[in-house]
């Protein structure tokens, strides 16, 4: 008996339908079985289903003789399952990597309830992926399982069977099935719910719900979304048959009356000339199913007096006028945004032609979450050793709070920031500068670019479009025109930035102003840290910190995270840090040992309190390499991240540490101890020697001292041999 039935029902999905079974085949959890119900499918999906089922045993194969609907296809599925629990996944859609994993840990910490309820995550054709936004309601905070009079908040999530494993004891004792018609999840789901004695929940993103651009059975248009009514008199008729439910009725009439308002409300949903009677329709069911006890919310009131009169030409008039009112304050926003941004060019003319002030600086810095990077550093050495400079730090609403306390704040786009780029005379940034910009005579100019370059940068894109993107070669060029200096930490990087970035600047080789921080780090200083990210005392903990795939539209995490957690035991814990471009976090559900620090604002901070780094092709392992800690590499698309990026040399002759080529080498480099070994330590020594030659925590002063102060005679560099070695987190 395997723990889980897995059944997909198929119908004209022949696109798809290889990923999803796929998605369920491929999870880490291989205790169940795939009950795939060819729906009577007039195109190549039997085909497929057969060709699963002739390659792993797990796969039941089940051809109906004609479409009977998506009810009746489940229905079959249920009645081959042998399984412990039932999971329903349409043939579009996706497990998730792990997903059955985390569904059956969950299963087990809440005592096999009958049902467990897990979240999803729509994923549209476009690649974008949005997580369901009432995922709160599935927190697993308090006791669990429950009974829905503890969570009645559950009965507001979407109804659908798909995102719920269920208990096959519990469904047969029961007698549930789907009914046919469209919209047939409602009466499976609401008496489900309202029937089960123990129900749990899991805080993590199991399945991907494809967002098809076309073909969607719910987004045809089609006199069929009347079906809906009759869903609704069997959730009622189910209430009726058992007295003990009639607490419900409030609440499962107020979603009745907003599921039909949706169905009226979506224009591709039911034809033109049925739209009147789909209103009169859903006047009769208010009247009948009205039940008081639940307050409508003031917003909501409108719609359901519409529904409850039926007033179909008041609710289009209502429309029109709304739509006629939205195009009207979209005109409003444009010509405001057009006065202010012309506003803004004459006041930015105004101020050029006031005097330079030699007393500030301005500082900035790309694909940060605060006032880090090597801007970062150098502004607090402009503070350290150049006091009598003013500093302003150019920093996103959403980030400024991060900015420290001293530094002024400055929003882009605003007259004070127009102001500062206008007037002041050094300015700081470690991408590009605002293309708007116009240098003036006696500002200065510091690029100190992010990181050493593994990969190929500036006009080494031209030729790589994957990588380039809309990259336009005269910005990049007009930009290097204007820079003074450029902050390199080591040759290779002088090397590559004077061939990639071409220009008359001066290259100052001082080492990396934002590793200085790592020279000066205390014990106490680490154990704060890791205090403040909640690790628990004695861990060890992996820093993962991979990089953006150019090559992908859409970027995932290549590491199923906690499945090398699995494997590793519980003595470790991973931060995981997603790369700015990422689009978010890298795992939908972060644990007590896989902690979340993509937001985290200072990943120098981030690196001191960890014992390892596990990245791909990250300059953040330059960096890492300052500490003397174990670096592992996870190259496991070397050969396209090389066809589509390019790198300037092959970091699996040169790694500073352990390669691994997939996931489970990477677990098999930890288990044994390899991470760490004497040969890891040699490789790392040798990355040193040649990256890290100046990052003696001096960099930042070198750069203020040459170009603020004028000195030429900065201070010299202390051999890597007579380093203080930096605390680690377990000494």
């Amino acid at each position: 008996m395997p723990r889980f039935s897995v059944i997909v029902p198929v119908y004209q999905v022949q696109a798809y339908l290889h990923e999803c079974l796929e998605s369920v085949l491929s999870q880490s959890y291989p205790d169940l079985e795939l009950i795939a119900v060819d729906d009577g499918s007039p195109d190549a999906c039997g085909a497929i289903v057969d060709e699963f089922a002739a390659r792993d045993p797990r796969v039941h194969a089940v051809h109906l003789a004609e479409n009977q609907g998506l009810g009746a296809a489940r229905n079959t599925g249920i009645a081959r399952a042998t399984g412990d629990y039932l999971i329903f996944l349409d043939s579009d859609d996706s497990l998730t990597p792990g997903a059955l994993h985390a569904i059956a840990d969950r299963l087990k910490e809440t005592g096999d309830p009958d049902v467990l309820v897990y979240d999803y995550a729509r994923t549209h054709w476009t690649g974008e992926t949005v997580r369901n936004q009432a995922a709160a309601r599935l927190t697993e905070k308090g006791p669990a399982p429950f009974r829905l009079t503890d969570r009645p908040g559950l009965l507001r999530m979407l109804m659908v069977a798909w995102n719920k494993a269920c208990r096959r004891g519990f469904v047969e004792e029961r007698g549930f099935a789907f009914p046919s018609g469209y919209y047939e999840d409602t009466p499976w789901t609401y008496p489900v719910l309202m029937t089960a004695e123990s129900i749990a929940t899991l805080d993590r993103v199991c399945v991907h719900y494809r967002q098809r651009r076309r073909g969607g059975i719910l987004g045809t248009v089609s006199p069929r979304h009347f079906d809906v009514f009759e869903q609704y008199d069997r959730v009622f008729a189910y209430v009726d048959r058992h007295p003990e439910l009639a607490r419900w009725r409030p609440l499962l009439f107020r979603r009745m009356v907003d599921h039909l308002l949706v169905v009226f409300a979506r224009r591709d949903r039911l034809p033109r000339r049925s739209r009147t009677a789909f209103l009169r329709t859903a006047r009769t069911y208010y009247r009948r199913y009205r039940t008081p006890g639940v307050p409508v919310p003031v917003r909501a009131r409108l719609h359901c007096t519409l529904i409850r009169l039926g007033l179909h030409r008041t609710y289009r008039a209502l429309r029109r006028t709304a739509a006629l009112l939205r195009r009207t304050a979209k005109a409003a926003d444009r010509l405001l945004k057009s006065l202010r941004s012309a506003a803004l060019r004459l006041h930015y003319r105004v101020q050029r032609r006031l005097p330079v002030r030699a007393d500030r600086a301005v500082f900035g810095a790309h694909g940060v979450r605060g006032q880090g990077c090597a801007p970062g550093a150098l502004e607090q050495a402009f503070r350290t050793h150049a006091p009598h400079i003013r500093t302003a730090w150019i920093a996103d609403a959403g980030q400024q709070d991060t900015v420290r306390p001293g530094t002024r704040r400055l929003r882009p786009g605003t007259a004070a920031y127009w102001t500062a780029l206008a007037r002041s005379k050094y300015l700081v940034h470690n991408a590009g500068l605002d293309r708007r910009l116009v240098k003036r005579r006696g500002q200065v100019v510091v690029q100190t670019q992010r990181g050493t370059p593994l990969k190929h940068m500036g006009l080494d894109l031209c030729e790589r479009p994957a990588a380039g993107g809309d990259m336009d070669v005269d910005d990049v060029l007009d930009d290097i025109d204007k820079w003074d200096y450029v902050v390199s930490a080591n040759r290779h990087s002088t090397l590559a930035w004077e061939r990639v970035y071409p220009g008359e600047y001066t290259t100052l080789e001082y080492g990396s102003p934002r590793n200085d921080v790592f020279q000066r780090a205390t014990s106490a200083d680490v154990t704060r840290i890791r205090e403040q990210l909640g690790v628990p005392e004695g861990s060890v903990v992996i820093l993962y910190a991979p990089t953006h795939r150019d090559y992908r539209r859409t970027q995932r995490c290549a590491l199923d995270l906690h499945r090398v957690l699995r494997r590793l035991g519980p003595c470790y814990v991973i931060l995981a840090r997603a790369h700015h471009r990422h689009g978010g976090p890298l795992v939908d559900a972060p644990s007590g040992r896989v902690i979340d620090v993509s937001d985290h604002p200072s990943v120098e901070s981030l690196c001191l309190a960890s014992d390892a780094l596990v990245t791909d092709y990250s300059s953040i392992m330059f960096d890492y390499a300052n500490l003397d800690r174990p670096i592992v590499i996870h190259a496991d698309d070397w050969e396209a991240y090389e066809a589509a990026r390019g790198t300037y040399f092959d970091l699996r002759s040169f790694p500073p540490g352990a390669v691994a080529r997939g996931e489970d080498e990477l677990i098999d480099i930890f288990a044994t101890g390899h991470w760490r070994g004497s040969r890891s330590a040699q490789l790392r020594a040798a990355f040193r020697e040649r990256f890290c030659p100046h990052d003696d925590g001096r960099a930042a002063e070198r750069v203020v001292r040459r170009v603020v102060l004028g000195e030429t005679g900065t201070p010299p560099v202390v051999p890597l041999d007579r380093r203080h070695p930096v605390p680690s987190p377990t000494a």
